[in-house]
């Protein structure tokens, strides 16, 4: 099927499991939180020419599954889709931004993994509709920044659609000259322009549950919202008050407990959550603020029955507990909350997804890069889950939050394993919801076939099902489809100049004005991208391993635009005691005067460190190396380090090749610096030293 693409003729016969995991196919395994974006292995084959090679045979990769006939896009089951770049000169405005917010989004994990070339590179970037699929992963032969994405993005401005063509020319330009520096800050100014973007379309949400005791069980321990048998319709405009009534929110709970308590838990997160979600107002609509909002109701929701649990004295297995997925729309956006084993696929008319990882042994196996997943998932205990509501503290809890842009028709279908299971809904998907798309069924119908699919061909659980079918429309307002309130504002709000630090966190650059016309989508950042974006900075903070710079936080214009530079740390005059590229060992116990004691490891310096925000401990026989420095408001210098090798013996200590932040004196009486270490003590440090910070403290800033 061509050069590269392979037919499994005998798919019952599985290929043999490789003994190791190599480090090309590891990126793969802990991205698999990023499918379909990121294919997974499959199988790995000796190479037949080459004894020191390997061949990685690729699962969910960019090809068609289907044959696809639809506007601007064309294809075959059996081909590749086609490259970005191919798409891009007849795309419109918002589904060029999509896809660059894809991209954007996709830079801090690859960039962990040093495979961000993988990004820089046309060929490999492939579409599917408004989703970004990559062919391969690319590996990183030296440190690459977001310069190098303005590069390759330049090439695409100037075909870009008219409405964004003058905004991305001079995303562009700050990219090249450094001025936005973090993925954070470059997430930022393209969420403002999708949602100027989005304006120039209409959206109506289809929302219907539906849930069922099955055939062999005595009682349903599932649970949904809204009420199962109903069907709701949303067409929310700029006008409509924010609030549970006017959102479109399906939830599906998979009690865990029998009848010691699963179907109490699934109903007590469900009353929990609605009544957590009374809480979103105008002000929690922006991105942040809902991501907040959602992952604080998923936590209150696991506290509830925690507390029950505990008032009812459940020791062990008679703990009760419950799965979760939960959607959201707001605006031209579906949050999706997540939490066990409970799944969301995502539909469209050329591919079904599944767009959750299931919180179970299998998935954590692959998440730390041990096991291919259809290895894993063979093993005993594979569906066993690590997480659920209710079975602990909520400081142990991660519920995972994602968004998804919408900006053509879909079907959001969340699910319990009762339907889920045996993959039923990759085998049904074109007959049973494909038709919701193109107007043959309508939601009632699919979900009732749905349930009867796993009725009939599982069987052996509870079903739930809830379906949001999103239309999209155009908006008919303004010329080229652009509103007219876009072609009031002026330029967009980005620095021309490196902000350089200082001690005055309120100073102001002012921006001299372009001397072009700029267009309606670009002068929308003023008004509304810095205070999106000051509010993005102030939550969000700043990840501490990209360049080891604080965020910029955005005032709105009075007279002329501004950007206030990011706050300076205290200048710290006393020399570092490990300079940027020292491979430290953790060998003195602590002062616990137990050797096997942990140090802390923080997200960010901290002028008084909060126990509870350390991250994973790090034990004594520990490899760490120093990739940045900086100084906090109480002039303590923090090192911001790698973690290169652990000892292997605890599983709460922190996993190799983790970031993080040390205090530098409270490491220091019991590290030692610059010791003779073996291989397998260098780890994940094993290539040279490569410093975090690429260019001098302050340019960029």
């Amino acid at each position: 099927m061509g050069d590269r693409i392979f037919l499994d003729t005998k798919p019952g016969l599985l290929p043999e499991v490789p003994n190791d995991i190599s480090a090309a196919v590891e990126p793969y395994l802990r991205l698999i939180a990023h499918k379909p974006q990121i294919p997974q292995v499959y199988a790995v084959l000796p190479h037949p020419t080459d004894d020191r090679a390997e061949l990685i045979l690729l699962e969910q990769a960019p090809i068609h599954t289907v044959d696809v006939q639809l506007a601007g896009r064309a294809g075959s089951e059996g081909e590749l889709m086609p490259a970005l770049a191919t798409l891009w000169p007849q795309s419109n405005g918002l589904r060029q931004l999509n896809w660059l917010w894809q991209l954007a989004q996709l830079w801090l994990p690859l960039q962990q993994e040093a495979v961000t070339q993988s990004l820089l590179t046309p060929t490999l970037i492939r579409v599917e509709g408004g989703l970004v699929r990559l062919l391969e992963l690319c590996p990183d032969a030296t440190p690459v920044s977001l310069e190098a994405l303005g590069d390759v993005w330049q090439s695409w401005a100037v075909q870009a659609h008219p409405d964004i063509a003058d905004f991305l020319e001079k995303l562009c330009e700050q990219l090249i000259l450094g001025h936005i520096a973090t993925a954070d800050h470059l997430l930022a100014v393209l969420e403002q322009a999708i949602a100027a973007c989005s304006q120039t379309q209409q959206y109506q949400m289809h929302v219907a549950t539906l849930t069922d005791q099955g055939p062999t069980r005595q009682l349903n321990e599932d649970a949904c919202f809204p009420e199962s048998g109903s069907v709701s319709k949303f067409s929310p405009t700029s006008q409509t008050p924010v609030s549970l009534a006017n959102l479109p929110v399906a939830i599906v709970c998979d009690g865990i407990g029998g009848h010691e308590g699963g179907e109490v838990a699934s109903n007590l997160a469900i009353v929990t959550l609605q009544q957590q979600l009374q809480h979103v107002s105008a002000s929690a609509t922006d991105t942040d603020s809902l991501t907040q909002v959602l992952e604080e109701a998923t936590l209150t929701a696991n506290d509830a029955i925690f507390q029950r649990n505990d008032d009812e004295q459940r020791q062990e297995r008679q703990r009760m507990g419950t799965t979760l997925v939960m959607a959201l729309n707001q605006g031209h956006a579906v949050y999706l909350t997540h939490v066990g084993d409970s799944r969301a696929y995502r539909i469209t008319p050329s591919g079904c997804h599944q767009i959750t990882v299931d919180d179970d042994l299998a998935g954590r196996e692959v998440r730390l890069g041990y096991s291919l997943y259809r290895d894993a998932v063979q093993q005993p205990s594979a569906g066993s889950l690590v997480q659920a509501l209710g079975m602990g503290a909520s400081s142990l809890l991660r519920p995972t939050v994602q968004r998804f842009w919408v900006d053509e028709d879909c079907v959001f279908l969340l699910c319990s394993d009762g339907l889920s299971d045996h993959d039923r809904v990759e085998e049904n998907w074109q007959a049973q919801i494909l038709p919701l798309l193109n107007g043959s069924l309508d939601l009632a119908t699919v979900a009732q076939r749905l349930v009867a699919i796993a009725n009939q061909q599982n069987g052996h659980d509870n079903v739930t099902v809830a379906l949001l079918h999103c239309r999209v429309t155009a908006n008919p307002t303004g010329a080229n489809g652009v509103p007219p309130a876009l072609a009031t504002q002026s330029a967009p709000i980005v620095p021309t100049a490196p902000l350089h630090s200082t001690a005055l966190k309120t100073k102001n650059l002012t921006t001299p004005k372009p001397a072009r016309r700029l267009s309606p989508l670009t002068g929308f950042l003023i008004a509304i991208g810095l205070g999106g974006l000051a509010t993005y900075g102030l939550i969000q903070g700043i990840r501490w391993f990209e360049q080891g710079q604080t965020p910029i936080v955005v005032s709105p214009p009075v007279d002329s635009p501004s950007i206030p530079p990011p706050p300076a740390p205290l200048p710290n005059s006393s020399p570092p005691l490990f300079a940027v590229g020292t491979r430290i060992l953790v060998n003195r116990a602590t002062p616990a005067g137990d050797t096997s004691a942990p140090l802390a490891l923080f997200p960010r310096p901290l002028p008084a460190p909060d126990p509870q925000l350390a991250r994973p401990p790090v034990f004594v026989g520990s490899v760490l190396e120093v990739i940045s420095h900086r100084s906090d408001e109480a002039n303590q210098r923090w090192l911001g380090v790698k973690v290169c090798s652990t000892t292997g013996k605890n599983p709460s200590e922190v996993q190799p090749g983790a970031l993080g932040w040390m205090q530098e004196a409270a490491i220091a009486p019991f590290v030692t610096a610059n010791v003779s270490l073996t291989p397998a003590q260098l780890g994940v440090c094993a290539a040279s030293p490569q410093p975090l910070e690429t260019r001098p403290p302050n340019a960029g800033q």
